[in-house]
C-alpha cells in the first residue's frame, strides 16, 4: 500500500518519505529534488536529509527523513536491508559493479547451481567485509574514491557485517540472482565480488534493487515524479 501524503500530513513534526530511487540517479539528487519541494510547500529551514545512500546505479528504497524526523537518521539506518541483485560471473570490474568495464576474466563454466548454494551458505552470517576502493567510506578525510581515481592505493579497512539470509532467485549461468537480507554497511558489490572467489572465479554486479529498508518497503515507496507532483498540488491547494 502506497505510503499517504495529503494536506494533514505534517512535514515539520516529522515524516519518513518512501522514495523509489530511479537508476542513475544519486541519492543526493533526489534528496535536492525533493528538498527544493518541501522548502517552497513548508519553509526554508524545514530539515530534510536521507537515510541510508543508494549508488546511482542501483534503485529501490530510499528514505528522506523530514522535519523531526530527521532525529531518527541513524536508528533508520542501522536497520536490517534487503536487496535483489543480479550477478555476471565469470569476469571482474575496479568498482565491482557496471560503473567500470571489465578488468578481467576468469572460467565459469565449472559452476554449477549447487555450488552457488554452498557459496551462497558460506558467506551468510556475521563476518567482516572489505568495501570496495570506489566508495564513499572516508579514508584520511577523503572518500576512497578519490584516491581509486587518481590510481592511489589504499588499505580498506574492513568492517563486520551480518548476511541474514540469501536466496537463490535464478540461476542462468553465467548470471544468477540472489536476495540478500543483511545488516547495515554491508556492500552488495563487495558480496558480489566474493561470491566470484568463493566460485574460484570473478564476478561483478550487474542490477541492484533496494526492496525493504527496516520497515519501509519498495511497494509503499513514490517515484521522484509521483512525489514531486504531489507537493506541487499541495502548494497549489
Amino acid at each position: 500500500m502506497k505510503q499517504i501524503i495529503n494536506a494533514e500530513t505534517d512535514f515539520k513534526a516529522g515524516v519518513v518519505l518512501v522514495i523509489d530511487k530511479p537508476l542513475t540517479w544519486t541519492s543526493a539528487d533526489v534528496v535536492r529534488k525533493v528538498k527544493n519541494q518541501l522548502f517552497k510547500l513548508v519553509d526554508r529551514k524545514l530539515k530534510v536529509g536521507h537515510a541510508g545512500t543508494l549508488d546511482p546505479l542501483a534503485t529501490g528504497v530510499l528514505l528522506i527523513c523530514v522535519g523531526k524526523a530527521t532525529k531518527r537518521v541513524e536508528e533508520i539506518q542501522a536497520q536490517e536491508k534487503e536487496y535483489i541483485a543480479g550477478i555476471m560471473l565469470g569476469a571482474t570490474t575496479p568498482s565491482y559493479d557496471l560503473e567500470h568495464p571489465i578488468d578481467a576474466t576468469y572460467p565459469w563454466e565449472h559452476i554449477t547451481r549447487k555450488k552457488v548454494e554452498a557459496a551462497l551458505q558460506k558467506l551468510s552470517g556475521e563476518r567482516l567485509q572489505e568495501p570496495p576502493v570506489y566508495s564513499a567510506k572516508s579514508i584520511d578525510g577523503k572518500r576512497a574514491y578519490e584516491y581509486a581515481r587518481k590510481g592511489k592505493e589504499v588499505q580498506m579497512r574492513q568492517a563486520l557485517i551480518n548476511i541474514y539470509e540469501m536466496e537463490l532467485l535464478s540461476c542462468e549461468l553465467p548470471q544468477i540472482t540472489v536476495r540478500v537480507r543483511c545488516s547495515k554497511g554491508t556492500y552488495i558489490r563487495s558480496l558480489a565480488r566474493e561470491i566470484g572467489e568463493a566460485l574460484d572465479s570473478g564476478a561483478h554486479l550487474v542490477s541492484l534493487r533496494r526492496t525493504r529498508s527496516g520497515e519501509y518497503k519498495a511497494d509503499e515507496g513514490y517515484s521522484v515524479e509521483e512525489i514531486i507532483k504531489i507537493l506541487q498540488d499541495l502548494k497549489q491547494n
